[in-house]
C-alpha cells in the first residue's frame, strides 16, 4: 500500500494558498495603517511646498495663476500611485492594506477632480478700464472734475 499525500478537497493551489496566507495576524491592517500615515506625511510636505511656492510667487512669472495646474497634476500622480499600490496589495491578498489604499486613491482622485473643476471656472482678472481722458488734477471735488470732462 502506498502512502498518499493528504486528500484535502479543493484545487492544489487553493490548498497551498490557504496554508501560507501572508495576511495572517495583525500584519495586514498594521501595514495598511503605516502606509496611510506615510501618505499623510507626504501630503503634508507637498502642501507645505505648494504653500511656499505660492507664497514666494514662483508660479507667477511662468504662467498665470489660473492656468497653473502643477498641484492638480501632482495630486493626480499621487492618486495613481496609491491605486497601483492598492492593486498590488489586493493581488497579494493583503485585503486590509489594499482596501485602505483604495480609499486613499479614491479620496485623492476626488480632490484632483475637484481642483480641476474649480480651476477651470476661474478666469484671469480683467484689466482695469483705461479711458482716453487723463485723471482730474485740478484739486477740486468730484463734481468739478465731472463737469470739466476730466
Amino acid at each position: 500500500m502506498t502512502h498518499h499525500e493528504s486528500r484535502l478537497p479543493g484545487r492544489p493551489d487553493a490548498r497551498a494558498a490557504s496554508r501560507s496566507s501572508p495576511s495572517s495576524g495583525c500584519a495586514d491592517p498594521l501595514a495598511g495603517l503605516l502606509m496611510v500615515v506615510a501618505e499623510v506625511a507626504l501630503a503634508a510636505l507637498l502642501a507645505i511646498w505648494f504653500g511656499l511656492r505660492h507664497w514666494a510667487g514662483a508660479a507667477e512669472p511662468l504662467t498665470a495663476p489660473a492656468t497653473d495646474r502643477t498641484p492638480t497634476v501632482v495630486v493626480s500622480v499621487f492618486a495613481a500611485a496609491a491605486a497601483l499600490a492598492a492593486v498590488a496589495l489586493l493581488r497579494a491578498r493583503w485585503h486590509w492594506a489594499g482596501g485602505m489604499q483604495v480609499v486613499v486613491a479614491l479620496a485623492l482622485g476626488a480632490a484632483a477632480l475637484a481642483s480641476l473643476v474649480e480651476g477651470s471656472g476661474q478666469e484671469p482678472p480683467a484689466p482695469a478700464p483705461s479711458y482716453g481722458s487723463p485723471p482730474c488734477l485740478s484739486g477740486g471735488d468730484s463734481d468739478e472734475c465731472a463737469r470739466s470732462g476730466g
